[in-house]
């Protein structure tokens, strides 16, 4: 099969405004159709790539070596986006940060064709006869929205497409923690709670998302909380391989976690894990003023060695009025604990329908705690997390 087997998508003309009828017919043959091939989506994926790079093989260097681990990573992320056309509420502000995160890699409009072409392709010859002309105009027109949006972003960011930074102080806190500091060249202007990609020199060209643990200082550091985690290449080299000195590559900033302190409601913050890093970096900038909305943190892990960073968070709480932190453990029990799931904790403990709701930690987590609140009657556009993985 070749490139022109399929219709091309990125098209040079111009925008064009799908009816809301139009964009549902478009998201339910993208949907029915791919649901046939999701079975066999690791032969779709060997497909994909093989046929992404006979049509553009410079796209070859942007990965690593070994693609065990990323083979089925962008296939079901392009597949995720693609179905998501028909929010653009929820999927455009995550396009532009992704557009110009991709700037890292030199991507241009080519690449993205390419990209294009071979997903089609490879769903093509694996979806039989759910396959027609009109499913194929719809994967096209999809995925150009979603590319549009990428491209037109990454060209109107005037940063830079990456920082490099030097590694300053790595600190094991267990086998399977490390807290790493990072001197950048020149300041990363991220926000507190935002999340950025880091590549290190033990696994090129294998991105992975890290989230600053401080708020923003003076000299520019950053700190990261990394745990290894299972088969996480990038995690277990950076808490056991991590050498002062090395030299980082950090994206730009992503995200939306986040705290407006001019707005009226309260915050109610649920971490497990690491992911109390971005909770950690918006309390120590609230910290600089008086005067803030209520803050109740829940910190939580399996156990209580997981809440690694309890008594910093404590001190905090002991000289700002306004933050509570609750700690939760779900194997151990003892005084100043919470005892169970962080859903489970929290739900007990209200509703929250009056707060703002950050929450961070393991996709696991995030999903049985969101779940559990909105049953509990938490609105779901009160709630913000950040939709990746750690490794």
């Amino acid at each position: 099969m070749t490139a022109n087997a399929v219709v091309s998508p990125i098209p040079a003309s111009q925008h064009r405004t799908e009816s809301p009828t139009a964009v549902s017919t478009m998201v339910r043959l993208v949907r029915d159709s791919f649901a046939a091939v999701e079975p066999q989506a690791d032969q779709v994926a060997q497909y994909f790539y093989g046929m992404l790079f006979s049509i553009e093989p410079s796209a070859r260097e942007m990965f690593p070596a070994n693609m065990q681990v990323q083979r089925s990573r962008l296939l079901r992320a392009l597949v995720h986006f693609v179905q998501m056309v028909d929010r653009p509420d929820d999927l455009a502000p995550f396009l532009h940060q992704l557009g110009r995160d991709h700037r890292k890699f030199g991507v241009i409009s080519s690449h993205y064709e390419a990209v294009g072409t071979a997903l089609i392709a490879a769903v093509k010859r694996y979806a039989g006869p759910a396959w027609t002309d009109e499913v194929e105009r719809a994967w096209a027109e999809a995925y150009t929205i979603m590319a549009r949006t990428m491209l037109d972003a990454a060209a109107a960011d005037e940063g830079p497409a990456s920082w490099p930074a030097r590694v300053v102080d790595h600190e094991r806190l267990g086998w399977d923690l490390a807290v790493v500091r990072v001197q950048p060249d020149h300041p990363v202007p991220y926000l507190p709670g935002q999340y950025v990609s880091v590549e290190v020199p033990q696994r090129p060209r294998l991105w992975r998302y890290l989230t600053p643990a401080n708020a923003p200082r003076t000299d520019g550091i950053i700190e990261f909380h990394v745990r290894s985690v299972d088969n996480g290449w990038v995690s277990r080299a950076i808490v056991a391989h991590t050498n002062i000195g090395d030299t980082w590559r950090i994206g730009p900033p992503m995200g939306r976690i986040g705290v407006n302190r001019k707005k009226d409601r309260d915050i109610l913050m649920i971490a497990g894990g690491t992911g109390v890093a971005p909770m950690r970096a918006i309390i120590e900038h609230m910290a600089q003023w008086g005067q803030n909305p209520k803050v109740h943190l829940f910190n939580g892990g399996r156990k209580r060695d997981d809440l690694y960073d309890l008594p910093h968070l404590q001190n905090i709480a002991a000289s700002n009025p306004w933050l509570t932190v609750t700690p939760v453990v779900e194997t151990e029990q003892g005084p100043g604990y919470e005892h169970g799931t962080l859903a489970d904790i929290v739900t007990r403990n209200g509703p929250w329908a009056d707060r703002e709701v950050l929450v961070a930690g393991s996709p696991a987590m995030i999903r049985s705690t969101v779940s559990r609140m909105l049953v509990a009657g938490t609105p779901l556009d009160h709630i913000t997390y950040d939709p990746f993985t750690l490794d």
